[in-house]
């Protein structure tokens, strides 16, 4: 049984620079938090979340995190943060902008993975957390926990990276850019209310779901009983239906902002090279890569793996492609569990 995480808001008042060189006036940051902070202090779990994520982790993550999970908040003291640009309580385009009145809409500017991480660190600040057992993160909340473990070497003691990468590759950028095209293609999307744009994120969740799985998947999901149809066909109301429901729980603007903050992730901007970046990680590091993931190829993970020193690397086998390190829990808690006893640490009864 998992349990609801308390939400809570934190409040930056004072400017906020961005990378691209635009100053927030304030920020807000929507978190949650489950279990307590031990007497030594060092049993926090840093959860970050990938696109559509909110900061509730225990109920899209139900199972690694919460009450007989491996993440059990008996145990450990589990931390996650709704991103800048977001559409969940952290300032993004659903945001007054105190300047003005108004709401930042497609005016809300650029924000990139460092930027992210730059908030979690004022929120870390505030909760007076000066080290974090484990940081972990799949996709999007992947190249945040390996940014924030090359910003600040010594904060992260164990860090978990899940079908990520090191620099958004050209294949990924093209996916996204394909995504925001279907967007900017909805006359409504720049329009100043909340709906704005939702049949461009619609077609955008549907060619999303292309990259999410893969052509296995589909036929194991998808394929119809009958060879008579001529329409109708499952794997068409599939899509839409996906489409759908994304519309009625985020915005196209966050989209578009958070599509690009993942296509300027790369480590080595300002840096040097990738390989030189990651080999300055001090974490103990699990690497763990989807052997059926078209988006984020296995390829990246054991690039990440190879340079870091002393990283393992596991490959889950999945037929969920991208989304298997939200739906194979089961094989995730058996890779983290053999990481920690690797490593004689503490783990969940």
């Amino acid at each position: 049984m998992n349990t609801q995480s308390p939400s809570y808001i934190f409040r930056w008042q004072h400017p906020f620079s961005l990378e691209q060189g635009t100053v927030l006036p304030e920020l807000q940051i929507a978190y949650t938090t489950l279990g307590t902070l031990n007497t030594n202090a060092d049993n926090v779990v840093w959860v970050c979340h990938a696109l559509t994520g909110n900061a509730d982790a225990a109920s899209w993550w139900s199972g690694l995190i919460g009450q007989g999970c491996f993440f059990d908040p008996k145990q450990y003291f589990i931390v996650c943060a709704n991103v800048i640009g977001s559409c969940y309580g952290s300032t993004g385009p659903l945001t007054v902008n105190p300047l003005t009145g108004s709401h930042y809409y497609a005016d809300f500017p650029e924000v990139t993975i460092r930027d992210m991480v730059r908030a979690h660190e004022l929120l870390r600040k505030h909760l007076n957390i000066k080290k974090i057992h484990t940081c972990i993160g799949g996709s999007l909340g992947g190249q945040q926990a390996l940014e924030w473990a090359i910003m600040n070497p010594s904060l992260i003691e164990h860090l978990v990276i899940m079908a990520s990468n090191a620099q958004h590759s050209p294949w990924g950028i093209a996916f996204n850019e394909a995504q925001r095209m279907a967007i900017y293609a909805d006359p409504t999307w720049c329009e100043p209310r909340p709906d704005a744009g939702l049949n461009g994120l619609k077609a955008a969740r549907a060619m999303a779901l292309l990259s999410y799985r893969n052509y296995e998947a589909y036929q194991l999901r998808q394929q119809e009983t009958s060879h008579d149809k001529l329409t109708g066909f499952k794997a068409a109301s599939y899509v839409q239906y996906q489409g759908e429901k994304l519309t009625k729980r985020f915005n196209a603007i966050a989209y578009v902002r958070l599509s690009q903050a993942m296509d300027s992730h790369n480590i080595a901007r300002g840096r040097g090279e990738v390989p030189e970046v990651l080999a300055s990680i001090c974490a103990q590091t699990l690497v763990i890569g989807i052997s059926s993931d078209i988006l984020f190829p296995t390829i990246e993970q054991k690039l990440i793996a190879q340079h870091i020193p002393g990283a393992t690397y596991q490959e889950i086998d999945s037929v969920f492609g991208h989304d298997g390190f939200l739906v194979e829990y089961e094989q995730i808690a058996a890779a983290l569990k053999l990481f920690y006893q690797s490593n004689a640490l503490r783990v969940a009864a």
